[in-house]
């Protein structure tokens, strides 16, 4: 009773000086809720900010941002933020998948964006997936590598693959490289992840398939693809061909070579253009145990012989 007799004198006050003003006696009104969609908006704004727009960028965003955020926000409708609501989305992804696992990193990044509480909660439900999951025995021999080499008869297609398995190239960057210090190849700075050099694994490759002479195929629209078209462009003719494995295990074939050479993992990573813990975690988990009873039995044969 007291304040409010207080506010009524200072109101009597203010109407005696003839300075009274509704908006500064109204009551506080509540803030609008803001919804998935509203988040997902400042979000964008705030990544493009801290960061340049190039062809790297944009494919990032495309390949994780732009698959889940539309997806979510179709979900969600109107709905206001919350852990719940992304949990609720992401059961809907199949467990220990690469897709619950991409949705998840996601959403709890966009989650700490709107600073809710509990994102450990989303963390929990990423799953066991993880690259390194897969099976060594699903890759190529080395022999098998050449033999498909020479079933393609399309001297373009064939220059690509031939790049692939003896530079270990991912499927893109063969429309980024040159050959000028021939054996090295030198990738440039418009791929994942910038410019970098190459040797090749095996030597004898390059030399007898003549990797030296550029040879690219008649494709449609090729300067204005993006690096993520271009890959998909090579996976379909080996689809096509019926070639039994991807472009990609093509370079983790090459990644197996850097363990047999007796690369060091920095190394093998340098050539390859990624970590020493993604080359140690992921590539190396493509290596089967044939693979290192070979290394040990060049290792101990070196031993003995010095």
């Amino acid at each position: 009773m007291q304040y409010a007799e207080q506010q009524a004198r200072a109101i009597a006050l203010q109407l005696d000086k003839g300075q009274f003003n509704w908006a500064d006696w109204q009551l506080g009104q509540a803030p609008e809720t803001e919804t998935v969609s509203d988040w997902v908006e400042k979000f964008e704004t705030e990544y493009w900010r801290r960061r340049s727009r190039n062809q790297q960028t944009e494919t990032t965003w495309k390949k994780d941002y732009q698959i889940v955020f539309p997806k979510f926000v179709e979900f969600a409708k109107d709905a206001e933020i919350s852990v719940d609501l992304i949990i609720k989305f992401v059961s809907q992804t199949k467990p220990d998948t690469r897709s619950r696992k991409r949705v998840c990193d996601i959403l709890g990044r966009l989650g700490k964006f709107a600073k809710l509480e509990n994102l450990d909660a989303i963390k929990e439900l990423s799953g066991n997936y993880s690259p390194g999951t897969v099976s060594p025995r699903s890759l190529p021999t080395d022999e098998q590598i050449a033999q498909w080499r020479d079933k393609i008869t399309n001297s373009g297609w064939q220059w690509i693959y031939g790049m692939c398995a003896a530079y270990g190239l991912r499927p893109h960057e063969v429309f980024h490289v040159d050959m000028l210090d021939f054996p090295i190849a030198r990738v440039s700075d418009e791929t994942k992840t910038g410019e970098r050099f190459i040797y090749p694994l095996y030597p004898e490759w390059v030399e007898s398939w003549n990797l030296k002479e550029i040879v690219l195929p008649n494709l449609v629209s090729m300067k204005d693809s993006s690096n993520a078209k271009l890959g998909t462009k090579i996976s379909g003719f080996f689809y096509d061909f019926k070639i039994p494995f991807p472009p990609y295990n093509l370079r983790h074939c090459y990644a197996r070579r850097c363990f047999e050479f007796g690369f060091t993992p920095d190394f093998g990573a340098k050539l390859m253009g990624h970590s020493v813990t993604t080359h140690c975690k992921t590539y190396r988990a493509w290596i089967d145990e044939a693979t290192y009873w070979k290394v040990y039995e060049t290792l101990t044969l070196f031993h003995h012989s010095g």
